[in-house]
């Protein structure tokens, strides 16, 4: 049985059947997590761990859509607060009816109540403009604006006094991952009928630091934040007192993320005060440590979270269980599909915590024995330095083939994005067919320090290109790929890159699959949303003298050199990529009857949501590899 059609038990519906858990967070000692079913998100609500969960948001499907979303929803003690309809809503834990807390109009995320419970802060965006907004927490007055003037906010967070607040926020043409400012905002008194104004005041960061997560201590003498000012993101704290400022773990590994949407967390302070919890992210894989604040130490939670290699969202309990804390996580590992759980650890003894499983995304049905097995890749680029991926063999417990695989080589989007040790069902599907995978963290990547992330800075379109292809290169030169039989794909900044080597390196590989790829950099700058509107400024140059940068990395003025088979696949609706980036290329295409194949989906934006969706695209792809691949 040839590579690439072997049996594998990823169909295109049961790719398109998981669900897609999002967002975890605590109300009490009651759990909740966001789902997505198909294009619908559900926020889930377990009281107890004996019971079965409960929906919670059965009239609204819950996204928040301020850039790429995120934030989507928040808690108090007897109440969940979402993101829906552009407005904030707030539901009782017990059954009853939802109640708008904020008027209808723009749109909103983040929402965070105060410690007392009256106030709820959270992130506005209306006309291009963006503010903190506070309103009553039951939904009685007007919000009121509290800062306004920069670019973006994200992230607020209450003082446990609940008479200030902490929020990151950055202007264009910076990326949260470039530079950023925490900002104090002091709340004056209120007054009769009123929301406070807010006096600021800016602890940290700056246009070549970022910051990220600014998080209270229990007792508010200290605020913690990662920053990445020593060229990786670690956790500092400042005494609120003295203004005195210390790393917390020094150390090349990555503590926090690059902040692509709302609401992301990598850390929070134990109930007790005296103990930060935090992942680390280092070669792919994410650990969770336990420092104790007084001398720095820290310590690996292992225990049953050993078998995990990716984690996020960490959401601790304001309750503590008899034998220690309580964390909230979204875990997986390779063999491992997402999953929601609770993490029960004693941090006086991190390695013996246990671990509950509350949701799974998928049946997990399948051995361990028929998955593709990852090992961390690294190789060197023309100049020396080292590039980095992750390399998944063909798996299956019933076919083998001898000589060496077809490859497909995965470029993630961003550019400024990372591929990790995380369940991944889309490497499953190509790998149990017989494919082996690169999942490429090439230069620009996150999760390497900001010299590696920095690499990419008016090289996009060059370097991105130059690993896919000395990714490949290399695999086939350890015989773990058939350098005739190799294929490049990727979803939008990877959508860019496949059609980029397709028009500057033809031949390189064997196809391309762009998902919502881009093909002129000019339109782009000009039409795509807000929170990249001055992205391509560091990626390839500021317009209009960078115009010939532009215009030769476009893919669109080079269309005539694509000569391989290429699949195009686009969301209608998209507002990052507009659809015309695919027709106009497309439209080239036909004219000189190159192999393709362009599917545009109707009701969809940046990436599928809809259970037809993505069954539909992979049959596509699945007719497309066989054709131009395993069969050509």
């Amino acid at each position: 049985m040839a590579y690439g059609t072997w049996p594998s038990p990823y169909s295109p519906d049961r790719m398109a059947g998981s669900l897609r858990l999002k967002e975890v967070g605590w109300a009490g000692s009651g759990l909740l997590w966001l789902e997505e079913r198909s294009d619908r998100g559900v926020v889930c609500f377990q009281s107890d761990p004996r019971e079965a969960a409960r929906d919670m948001t059965p009239e609204h499907s819950v996204r928040a859509r301020i850039g790429y979303g995120g934030g989507d929803f928040g808690t108090s003690a007897d109440a969940v607060f979402y993101a829906a309809e552009q407005r904030i809503w707030r539901k009782g834990l017990e059954p009853g009816r939802m109640r708008a807390v904020t008027p209808q109009g723009g749109e909103s995320a983040s929402p965070t109540v105060s410690p007392d419970g009256q106030l709820l802060a959270y992130i506005h965006e209306s006309d291009g403009r963006a503010a903190v907004a506070l309103v009553d927490a039951a939904g009685g007055d007007l919000p009121r604006l509290i800062a306004t003037g920069r670019d973006f906010y994200m992230q607020p967070a209450w003082h446990p006094a609940g008479e200030r607040l902490a929020v990151v926020g950055w202007n264009h043409p910076n990326m949260p991952w470039t530079g950023t400012y925490l900002e104090l905002l002091t709340l004056t008194p209120r007054e009769a009928g009123t929301l406070p104004p807010a006096k600021r005041a800016v602890l940290a960061g700056g246009p070549g630091e970022s910051v990220f997560q600014p998080t209270f201590s229990p007792d508010g003498s200290q605020i913690a934040f990662a920053s990445d000012r020593s060229g990786w993101w670690n956790i500092d704290l400042i005494d609120l007192a003295d203004g005195t400022r210390r790393t917390l773990v020094p150390e090349a590994a990555e503590q926090a993320v690059a902040a692509w949407s709302q609401g992301m967390r990598t850390f929070a302070f134990g109930a007790d005060g005296r103990h930060l919890y935090y992942l680390r992210s280092c070669a792919g894989e994410v650990s969770l440590r336990v420092v104790e604040l007084a001398t720095g130490q820290s310590s690996q939670v292992t225990g049953e979270l050993a078998r995990y290699r990716e984690l996020s969202q960490i959401a601790l309990s304001a309750k503590q269980a008899a034998e220690g804390e309580l964390i909230a996580l979204l875990a997986s590992a390779p063999h491992i599909p997402s999953r929601v759980i609770v993490v029960q650890v004693d941090p006086s003894s991190p390695a013996s915590a246990t671990v509950r499983i509350a949701r799974r995304s998928e049946a997990e049905d399948i051995p361990e024995e028929s998955l593709s097995s990852p090992r961390a890749v690294q190789w060197q680029a023309e100049n020396g330095d080292a590039v980095h991926g992750i390399y998944y063999p063909p798996a299956s417990a019933a076919a083998r083939c001898d000589g060496a695989p077809p490859l497909i080589v995965l470029v993630h989007g961003g550019p400024t994005g990372q591929f990790r040790m995380a369940y991944s069902a889309q490497v499953q599907f190509f790998a149990t067919r017989g494919y082996g995978v690169l999942h490429l963290n090439y230069r620009g990547s996150t999760g390497y320090g900001r010299a590696y992330r920095e690499r990419l800075d008016g090289q996009w379109g060059i370097l991105d290109l130059e690993d896919a292809i000395g990714g490949a290169q290399h695999l086939a030169k350890e015989g773990l790929a058939d350098r005739d039989r190799m294929v490049l794909m990727g979803p939008s900044a990877g959508g860019y890159t496949v059609l980029r080597c397709l028009t500057a390196r033809p031949g390189a590989f064997r196809a391309g699959i762009s998902l919502f790829g881009i093909s002129n950099l000019f339109t782009m700058a000009e039409d795509t949303h807000k929170f990249e509107a001055h992205y391509l400024d560091s990626m390839i140059g500021v317009l209009p003298e960078a115009a010939e940068r532009y215009r030769s990395r476009s893919p669109i003025f080079s269309v005539d050199a694509i000569v391989d088979p290429v699949a195009v696949y686009q969301g209608e609706t998209d507002p990052v990529v507009p659809r015309d980036q695919a027709e106009s290329l497309v439209a080239s295409l036909r004219q000189r009857s190159i192999p393709h194949v362009f599917e545009l989906y109707p009701g969809e934006g940046h990436g599928w949501r809809k259970a037809e969706t993505i069954a539909a695209f992979y049959s596509s792809l699945e007719g497309f590899l066989r054709q131009y691949v395993v069969y050509a």
